[in-house]
C-alpha cells in the first residue's frame, strides 16, 4: 500500500495477471457466435444494485441515475415546486446522498489553488511549508424535509494540500452514506468513516498517496464489507479495497498496464468503479487511462482488462444487455460497450462496439431498455442501439454539462453549469417536454427522496416537488 512520508513517497504494488489465447475466426462465426450466446450473457450479467431505496452513493443505489420517482416536470426559481432553498458556503462538486430524511453532502474551503504548488509542479521534490491555519474539510447535513442545516462539521485537517485545478475543487468525490455511517472521501488528503449519529470519526486513513496533479475526483463505493475507491495520478495509479468496519487495507493493486507514456498527465483518471455479478461473480469494473481492468471484488485478483483510448475518464460505467458501457474520457473511440463475462467463447471478441463521436467526457451514460443514451460535455445529446452502438438520434441541448442525467420513468433530465435543467422523452425521439432555469448552475450530480429532486448548485442546495 502507497504511504506517505514527508520526503518521499513510494507505492508497494502487488500484480496479479491473466492471460487468454484467442482464436482467430471469421467475421461471419464471429457474428453467429455473438447472437448465439447475446441471451445466456444478458441472463448471466448484472449490475449489483442496493436492497434499499435510498439513494446513498454517487448515482444512486443503482448506481445508474435511474429512478422510479414522480419528479416535477416544470419549475423555476421561486415557483410553489421549489420547496426549499439552502446555502451552503465553500467549494465542492460532490454529490449529495441520502438515508432516512437525511440529505449529506461533503465541503471544503473557497479555495481555487493551494499555496506552494503549481500545476506543473508533477512531483515536488519537498513539500511546501504548512498552512496555518490547515484546511479545514467538513461534512454538512441538511433535514430532507425542512432544508435545515442540522449539522456542519470538520472531520480532516489538512496542512499540506496538494494543487487543485480553478474547475476541480478539493470536495469533488462523493461521499457513501450507510445505516449509521458516512464515508467521505478526498483523495490522498485522506479517506474517513463518520459515525452519523454522534459525528464521531471513527477510522480515518491519510496514508494512501497518488499526486493527483489537478485534484481528486473518483468516488468510492461500498459493496459488502468493503469499501472500494480509485487513485490514479500523475505518479501512481491503483485501485484499493479497504475494510469499511475499520479502515484497514485488504487488498490494492496497481494498473499493470502500458501506458504507452512516460507523461503522467496521460495517465490520470477521475472514474467511479461499478460492482457487476458476472456468471455469479463479482467483479470491481474500474476503468481509467488507456483501460478498463474488472478485479475479483474479494480478492482484487486481475480477472480481465481491455485496452482502450482515453485519459481523464470521469465517468461511472453502467450495466445492461449483457455489456457494460465505459466513457474512457478524452480520446479517440471513447465509448466502449464490453463484454464482462469471465471466460469468452471462443473467437468472442471483449470489445462489441466503440464509438469516438460526440462522446461524453463527464457526465455518465444511461441504459434505457435496449438503448444507450448519452450527454456529451457541450450538449450534444445522443440515443443509440445499445448492443451495436448505432446511433438513432442526435439533438443538441443548449448550456454546458458535467452533472450526469437522471433517467425518472420516462423521462430525462439533463442540467447544465448554467442553471438549466432540460427535460426530454426517453426515448429515441428526444422530445423536449420541459425548460426550467434556476440562478445557479452545477456541476454536482442530482440525489432524489422520495418524489423531490434533490440538486446541489454552486452555492445553494433545492429541493423540487409537487
Amino acid at each position: 500500500m502507497p504511504i506517505r512520508s514527508t520526503r518521499r513517497f513510494w507505492l508497494r504494488t502487488i500484480v496479479f495477471g491473466c492471460g487468454h489465447a484467442i482464436a482467430s475466426l471469421t467475421a461471419v462465426a464471429l457474428a453467429q457466435t455473438a447472437t448465439a450466446n447475446a441471451q445466456q450473457s444478458s441472463e448471466s450479467i448484472r449490475a449489483v444494485v442496493a436492497e434499499h431505496g435510498h439513494w446513498n452513493q454517487y448515482r444512486g443505489p443503482r448506481g445508474n441515475g435511474s429512478t422510479d420517482a414522480d419528479l416535477p416536470l416544470e419549475f423555476a426559481e421561486g415557483s410553489p415546486q421549489v420547496l426549499w432553498k439552502t446555502p451552503i458556503t465553500g467549494r465542492a462538486w460532490s454529490s449529495p446522498v441520502v438515508w432516512e430524511d437525511r440529505i449529506w453532502l461533503t465541503n471544503a474551503p473557497e479555495i481555487q489553488n493551494a499555496p506552494g504548488l503549481s500545476d506543473f509542479d508533477a512531483i515536488p521534490k519537498t513539500l511546501p511549508p504548512a498552512l496555518d491555519p490547515p484546511l479545514k474539510f467538513s461534512v454538512v447535513c441538511l433535514d430532507a424535509k425542512s432544508g435545515k442545516v442540522l449539522k456542519d462539521f470538520p472531520i480532516l485537517d489538512v496542512t499540506h494540500p496538494q494543487f487543485t485545478h480553478l474547475t476541480n475543487s478539493y470536495a469533488s468525490s462523493t461521499p457513501v452514506v450507510e445505516a449509521g455511517r458516512l464515508y467521505a472521501h478526498y483523495g490522498s488528503h485522506g479517506t474517513v468513516c463518520v459515525d452519523t449519529d454522534t459525528d464521531q470519526v471513527l477510522w480515518r486513513r491519510t496514508d494512501i498517496y497518488c499526486h493527483h496533479w489537478r485534484g481528486a475526483g473518483s468516488s468510492p463505493i461500498v459493496h459488502g464489507d468493503l469499501l472500494y475507491v480509485a487513485f490514479d495520478g500523475y505518479d501512481h495509479q491503483f485501485m484499493i479495497a479497504l475494510n469499511k468496519h475499520n479502515g484497514e487495507t485488504v487488498w490494492v493493486r496497481n494498473r499493470d498496464v502500458d501506458f504507452g507514456t512516460d507523461d503522467g498527465d496521460a495517465k490520470k483518471a477521475y472514474s467511479t468503479a461499478t460492482v457487476v455479478e458476472v456468471d455469479g461473480r463479482l467483479l470491481v469494473v474500474s476503468p481509467f487511462a488507456s483501460a478498463t481492468t474488472a478485479y475479483d471484488a474479494l480478492t482484487g485478483e486481475t480477472v480481465w482488462t481491455v485496452h482502450h483510448s482515453g485519459m481523464n475518464a470521469a465517468a461511472r460505467p453502467v450495466v445492461g444487455n449483457g455489456l457494460v458501457y465505459i466513457a474512457s474520457g478524452d480520446g479517440r473511440d471513447t465509448v466502449v460497450a464490453i463484454d464482462p463475462r469471465v471466460e469468452l467463447p471462443e473467437g468472442q471478441e471483449r470489445i462489441r462496439w466503440q464509438l469516438g463521436r460526440s462522446t461524453p467526457k463527464r457526465p455518465s451514460p444511461m441504459v434505457i431498455g435496449d438503448a444507450l443514451f448519452m450527454l456529451e460535455d457541450k450538449g450534444v445529446l445522443s440515443w443509440l442501439d445499445a448492443k451495436t452502438g448505432e446511433a438513432i438520434t442526435n439533438d443538441r441541448a443548449t448550456g454546458n454539462y458535467w452533472a450526469s442525467p437522471l433517467l425518472a420513468r420516462d423521462r430525462i433530465y439533463v442540467f447544465s453549469q448554467e442553471g438549466r435543467v432540460t427535460v426530454l422523452q426517453a426515448n429515441e425521439s428526444l422530445k423536449v417536454l420541459a425548460i426550467n432555469h434556476l440562478d445557479e448552475g452545477m456541476n454536482a450530480s442530482p440525489a432524489v427522496v422520495g418524489n423531490r429532486l434533490i440538486l446541489r448548485t454552486f452555492k445553494h442546495v433545492y429541493c423540487i416537488g409537487n
